[in-house]
This record gives structure tokens, C-alpha cells and sequence, in this order.
């Protein structure tokens, strides 16, 4: 049951990534020399907008041509060789932010797939099941993992950076009359698209693998791949049930908070009529409430998503290496063997 608390710890690296992305942006945003301008009218005023000095300003001829004139800060600039690449280490600064964010989503996927892969290999459920199964897994993923996490982290990372720069070009050309470019542009972000859902789904498979026996990222990938395309309409079927039973679930959650919200705020539950303020519009809140509680929801149901994800993958395995003979017994639990009219044979006494 911890690992419904583990999402706690994949906001707080989520979190962390946030605010060195935001601290490190601002500081280079802010880098280059105080640039000062010239404030005042430029109907009546030849000098405005043009560069000045505050501490000469008072001395030159500029507040004798233009009364009321003022040398103010205007922006950090120059043209320091530093300054002219300022842009490429904003760019450089996205691009470790989605790195390091990926990364942290990929740590808390190894590491659930692993506390919950301990479980199904267990053959004698639960004497057999390790102590502290989800701890364990986080010291092996970092111990052992760390590079095939960050391997996989790269690469979504440069497919969603690729994505941000169609999108700013898409923004650019907002105004263009190319149609042949608009359309190019259009086919290129759908690509992408795609190809970023696909490689999330490589991933997530891939670190189950990794979890499961710890191979590297490339071979856990493609053992995750074709495991699952042996199995393609089973990994079909339970997708979309799955997808739509936790979506289901995110709504419920989400639906009642909203529920209790409105009464809340509407003053309708007698209880604690005089703790809930006096609002004259309610709905802002009352939607910052219901998003906010699907966002969380969604947090805490991706623990059981990720747990279906790992157990079918192990299910898959155990029904290839396992034939449920006394050398070769399933690893299932009994309700799954009966659903699936499956058994172990009991080897004799001799």
C-alpha cells in the first residue's frame, strides 16, 4: 500500500526540476548589461528611445531639447559575446528541463514496477513477497538503472524539444500566406506527435523490463516490444479497458470534490456555513477545486495504471517460460489460474 504514496515524491523531483528550470531562466534572462533608454515624447523629442547614461544624463543636452525627459531602465542587453548566445542557453535550459523531468517519471515508473514485479514473482504469495519491496526498488533503480533511465529520458526529451520548436515556428508563420509551409509545418507536428506517444509507450515498457531483470535499456525495449506484439490483442483489449476504468475513476473523484465544493461555497451544508467565505462568484474557485482534484487523482490512479501495466507484462512472461509443470510452475496467482483454466502440476513424493 506505500507505493499510493509514492506520487508524493515524484512532485516533489517534479517540483524541484520546476524551480531550478524558473531560477536558472531568470538569471540568464537578467545577465547582460542594464540597458537605459531615453523616456519622452517622440513627437517633441528627436532623442527618445535612444540609449543614455544616468549618471551623465543630467549633464547633456538632452534635458534642455526635451523637458520632462527622463533616462530610465529599459532591458538587459549589450553586445558582449555572451549576450549574443543568450538564446541558445534559454534553449539549452528547456531542453535540461524536460530531461530532468522525464527522468523523474521514469525513476517513479522502474521503481513501482519493480516493488510490484516482487509481488507477482513471488511464488508463495505473501511469505515469499520481499520486505519493503518499494524501498528496495528505488535503491536498485538508482543504484543499478540510473543511466538506462536517463538514456530513455533523452530521447523523449529531444522528441518533446523538437515538438516545442515546430510549435514556435508554427506561432511564426501564424501570419504567413506559404500554404505549402503551413501545410509542411502541420504534418510535422502531427509526426511528432505520434511519435512521442510511441515512445512513451516504448519506455514505460521498457522500464518494467528493466525492473523485472535489469537488462539495459535498448534490450529491455525491444524484449518489451515484441513481448507485446506476440500479445497484441490481449495488450489492445486491457488498454482500453484499463484507460477507461481509471478515467472513470479520475471523473468520480473529481465529480464529487467539485459536488462538495458547490455546496461549500454556495453556503448549503449547515455545519460549516460560517467557516466558508462570502463570494460573489463562485465558479472560479470552484473549477480551480475540480482541476486541481483531477490533476491529483490522476497522480494517484497512474500508481494503478502502472501497476496493470507491470503485472500483464509479468503475466506474459509467465505464460512463455512457464508451462505449470513441477520444473516450470506458474508464478499466477490461483484466481488468475482459474480464469485463465490454468494449473500447476504437484510434483509426487518419491
Amino acid at each position: 500500500m506505500s507505493t499510493l504514496f509514492y506520487p508524493i515524491i515524484t512532485f516533489v523531483l517534479i517540483a524541484i526540476c520546476i524551480s531550478y528550470w524558473a531560477v536558472t531562466a531568470v538569471f540568464l534572462a537578467t545577465s547582460g548589461e542594464a540597458v537605459y533608454k531615453v523616456m519622452a515624447n517622440k513627437s517633441h523629442c528627436q532623442y527618445a528611445g535612444t540609449v543614455c547614461t544616468p549618471e551623465t544624463f543630467n549633464t547633456t543636452n538632452v534635458t534642455r531639447l526635451c523637458p520632462g525627459a527622463q533616462c530610465t531602465f529599459a532591458l538587459y542587453g549589450g553586445e558582449s559575446f555572451y549576450y549574443q548566445y543568450i538564446l541558445i542557453f534559454q534553449l539549452c535550459n528547456v531542453f535540461v528541463f524536460l530531461w530532468l523531468v522525464n527522468f523523474s517519471i521514469a525513476l517513479g515508473q522502474c521503481t513501482l514496477a519493480g516493488a510490484f514485479a516482487s509481488y507477482y514473482w513471488a511464488f508463495k504469495k505473501p511469505a515469499d513477497i520481499p520486505a519493503c519491496p518499494l524501498f528496495s526498488s528505488f535503491g536498485r533503480a538508482i543504484r543499478y538503472h540510473t543511466g538506462s533511465l536517463a538514456f530513455g529520458s533523452l530521447i523523449l526529451a529531444l522528441v518533446q524539444f523538437i515538438r516545442i520548436i515546430l510549435e514556435y515556428l508554427d506561432h511564426k508563420l501564424k501570419a504567413s500566406q506559404n500554404s505549402f509551409a503551413k501545410f509542411l509545418l502541420c504534418c510535422l507536428k502531427c509526426c511528432f506527435w505520434c511519435l512521442e506517444k510511441f515512445i512513451k509507450f516504448i519506455n514505460r515498457n521498457a522500464y518494467i523490463m528493466i525492473a523485472i531483470y535489469g537488462k539495459n535499456f535498448c534490450t529491455s525495449a525491444k524484449d518489451a516490444f515484441f513481448l507485446l506484439m506476440r500479445n497484441v490483442v490481449r495488450v489492445a483489449v486491457l488498454d482500453k479497458v484499463t484507460d477507461f476504468l481509471l478515467f472513470l475513476g479520475k471523473i468520480l473523484v473529481a465529480g464529487s470534490v467539485g459536488v462538495l465544493a458547490f455546496f461549500f461555497f454556495t453556503r448549503k451544508i449547515p455545519v460549516i456555513t460560517d467557516e466558508a467565505p462570502a463570494l460573489n462568484y463562485y465558479w472560479v474557485p470552484l473549477l480551480t477545486v475540480i482541476i486541481g482534484s483531477y490533476l491529483i487523482a490522476h497522480g494517484f490512479f497512474s500508481v494503478y495504471a502502472m501497476c496493470v501495466d507491470t503485472l500483464f507484462l509479468c503475466f506474459l512472461e509467465d505464460l512463455e517460460r512457464h508451462d505449470g509443470s513441477a520444473e516450470k510452475p506458474y508464478f499466477m496467482n490461483k484466481t488468475l489460474m482459474k480464469i485463465l483454466n490454468k494449473r500447476n502440476v504437484v510434483a509426487k513424493p518419491q
